[in-house]
């Protein structure tokens, strides 16, 4: 069980590190993009529409790479939960298992909280 435990550990840092080294990454590109435009990456943040992004990126818009960016800022360490969920379940340790998916609840509540808030 040590081993498995121990992979899954691996695997979930690697998620971590993917996930935060792209996410930023395109939160770079994204300011690059705003710079070359003639914008100040000081001034007010665009407006988020997650129907726009697919189109701001095929346009090259830094919008769109901006928001995909914060997003993947904000997605990575639920995926890490999502990750643990699945780990601890194919391993049989039934009680981590429920802890990871009682975490995913309270995001879940804190997604669904803020989104009626605005």
């Amino acid at each position: 069980m040590a081993g498995a435990t121990r992979s899954l550990e691996i695997a979930i840092g690697r998620l971590l590190t993917i996930g935060t080294y792209a996410s930023v990454g395109l939160v770079a590109l994204g300011t690059i993009l705003l710079i070359g435009r003639g914008s100040s990456p000081l001034d007010a943040a665009p407006t988020f529409d997650l129907g726009h992004v697919p189109g701001d990126l095929l346009a090259l818009r830094p919008d769109g790479f901006l928001w995909l960016g914060i997003l993947g800022v904000i997605a990575t360490p639920a995926a890490r939960v999502v990750a643990a969920l699945i780990g601890y379940a194919r391993a049989g340790e039934q009680r981590m298992a429920l802890v990871a998916g009682a975490i995913l609840v309270v995001i879940a509540i804190g997604v669904v909280t803020g989104l009626a808030a605005s």
